[in-house]
């Protein structure tokens, strides 16, 4: 997976589309992400105690990799990433200017 928890990424596609965020939380497995303000979902909680009043929560949820893009520090643009090997380490590049993410 080429995209990483703490990354910055631009949405492409879906109702959030165009908006910049940070990914949260990464699931490689399943090739989703969570970014913060986008795909925020409302979550119901029952009251657990008395006289406790139960609420709605705004959380953020899961979208497909598949639907962001990285943005580069460098160049400040939604680009894609490549890989350079140098030695025996392995380095994520920006396709556009070519620096070292």
């Amino acid at each position: 997976m080429k995209l990483k928890k703490g990354d910055n990424v631009l949405i492409i596609s879906g109702k959030d589309k165009g908006k910049k965020g940070k990914i949260l939380h990464a699931l490689p497995n399943e090739k989703r992400i969570m970014v913060e303000g986008v795909f925020i979902m409302k979550k119901h909680v029952r009251p657990r105690r008395q006289g406790e009043k139960g609420q709605r929560l705004e959380i953020p949820g899961y979208i497909d990799i598949s639907n962001a893009k990285l943005v580069c520090s460098k160049c400040g643009k939604a680009v894609r990433v490549g890989y350079k090997i140098m030695g025996d380490k392995k380095y994520r590049i920006c396709k556009k200017c070519s620096q070292e993410i």
